[in-house]
């Protein structure tokens, strides 16, 4: 009895101190429950470190939680914020291709520039029209093709320089001096994904991957004279559906001398818009299940709406800002060696890789493409093959020489050596960092170079040319306009390029800084 009393004044005073301990505000916290490990079981091995996940990581999104290699809530909301940000950026970039021609398509169909409709720039291509790193040199004429309701025929005027591109900006042909017809002019038959019917003769034939194209041409001055191009071109260029053939239409032409509207794909959450345009006008073997599996974990997929939540269209909007920023930083300030043409120099080109942007054989240089497609347009491997005295080849800077980004209200001295490699004529244009279209001055057109009538070249036919607000005195005639406070840049074309070109023995100067 007195062992059972003992026991039950235990059991009370461990309940009053219990009590008193809980609402004591001064006693100590109770010790968390740590984890306990995992017992030993006969079929326990070592495992390696390498392949465990800690209980916390510290990463560049925050802290990461595990219980045993299991992500917790905040984690996993964590990690999949990210993944989508990141796979936004990528399709920012990767997706490059097509939006640029989007913003090229939405421009032409406002004028109504499509099959048998071309836009001629009779008057030449001035600053007025937003085309990325378009020129004044030649004649531009162009239009939107749509294969929806069969083949087209293109009839190809004599002496252009003229290709095809798919709306993936996939190259599909050339056409004139550097196509099949080799610039003495003939007919094209470009056929859409999955023909099937039969294929007449008398045409240079090309298959197209995609329904949408862009053709895009030039001719050029006779003898510094751009009026028996566009004669030429008006008078010889035809396009007209297959099925129409024996009796074609007539073929339009609009005149885009001075036509101000844009053909530059957007920056912003927009840009995630016009990249499902695309997708949803393509069929899907059009491009690689690789990227359109990409556009796809962002919710841009054929065949469904494009309607992120308030939290998808947040992050996307973050991941367009990041990706035009990546993107500028790839151009302006490229890392790639492979892109510079000198060392120490501000002269890069913007076909690293050639035409198909390719480090080596199968293997895409992903920075070479965003690189071209943020600058310019036009994939064919007549702007990057070496082909001497054929085609065209580009240089661009982007800094002075010294490094400094090239600077409106500043004035700069550029010298071209003597015997300038082009064949055909070379040219200045210069182009606004923002639009990457030629700069909006109080010239006409922001350019200069061998067909420029007033141009002053030196006795040993190297030319001195100047870039700057205003024109330094006495040398008016070499001067190109620039913009206060406004950021800039310039590409050097050589056309019919020479061997010394290809092979460096000739260098253009640097941009040197007039004070």
């Amino acid at each position: 009895m007195r062992l059972m009393l003992r026991s039950l004044d235990c059991v009370i005073v461990l309940a009053l101190i219990t009590a008193t301990g809980c609402n004591d505000k001064s006693a100590p916290p109770t010790a968390p429950t740590e984890a306990q490990a995992a017992p030993k079981m006969k079929m326990t091995t070592p495992i390696p470190p390498s392949i465990t996940t800690p209980d916390s990581v510290d990463t560049r999104i925050g802290s990461l939680k595990f219980k045993d290699g299991f992500p917790d809530d905040a984690t996993v909301q964590k990690v999949y914020d990210n993944l989508d940000f990141s796979r936004g950026v990528q399709a920012f970039m990767s997706g490059m291709p097509g939006t640029s021609l989007v913003g090229m398509r939405n421009g032409f169909q406002k004028l109504g520039v499509i099959n048998g409709t071309i836009l001629i720039y009779e008057d030449r291509l001035d600053s007025k029209s937003l085309f990325l790193t378009g020129n004044t040199d030649s004649v531009y004429f162009s239009t939107w093709l749509n294969l929806k309701d069969g083949p087209l025929v293109i009839e190809a005027p004599p002496k252009v320089l003229a290709f095809l591109d798919d709306f993936w900006f996939q190259y599909v042909t050339d056409i004139g001096n550097a196509g099949r017809d080799k610039g003495q002019g003939g007919k094209y038959l470009v056929l859409p994904p999955g023909y099937k019917g039969k294929v007449p003769e008398g045409y240079f034939v090309a298959l197209s991957r995609t329904y949408n194209l862009w053709l895009m041409g030039r001719g050029f001055p006779v003898n510094g004279d751009i009026k028996p191009a566009v004669e030429s071109i008006k008078k010889n260029l035809r396009i007209y559906p297959l099925a129409q053939a024996k009796n074609p239409p007539e073929t339009k032409f609009i005149n885009g001398s001075g036509v101000e509207f844009n053909t530059v794909h957007a920056n912003d959450f927009s840009y995630f818009e016009e990249l499902n345009e695309v997708v949803q006008a393509e069929p899907n073997e059009a491009l690689d299940p690789e990227r359109l599996g990409l556009f796809a974990s962002i919710g841009i997929e054929k065949g469904k709406p494009f309607a992120p939540d308030a939290r998808m269209k947040k992050i996307l909007t973050d991941a367009a800002a990041v990706g035009n920023a990546t993107s500028r930083a790839i151009l302006f300030r490229t890392r790639m060696k492979e892109a510079r043409y000198y060392p120490n120099s501000a002269w890069v080109t913007t076909f690293a890789g050639g035409y198909e942007f390719l480090s080596q054989p199968g293997v895409r240089n992903l920075d070479a493409r965003t690189m071209f497609q943020y600058y310019a347009t036009g994939i064919t491997p007549a702007m990057a093959l070496k082909m001497v005295g054929v085609g065209s080849q580009y240089a661009a800077a982007f800094v002075d020489s010294e490094g400094k980004p090239l600077d409106g209200s500043k004035t700069y001295k550029i010298h071209l050596p003597p015997n300038i490699p082009a064949k055909d004529f070379w040219s200045f244009v210069v182009y606004d960092n923002q639009t990457r279209s030629m700069l909006q001055t109080d010239q006409q057109f922001p350019s200069i170079g061998s067909q420029t009538k007033s141009i002053v070249v030196n006795p040993d036919t190297s030319v001195d040319v100047w870039f700057g607000p205003t024109a330094p005195q006495g040398h008016e005639s070499n001067w190109v306009q620039t913009v206060p406070n406004k950021g800039w840049s310039v590409l050097l074309r050589l056309y019919g390029p020479l061997q010394p070109w290809f092979d460096k023995s000739w260098k253009p100067g640097e941009f040197v800084l007039v004070k």
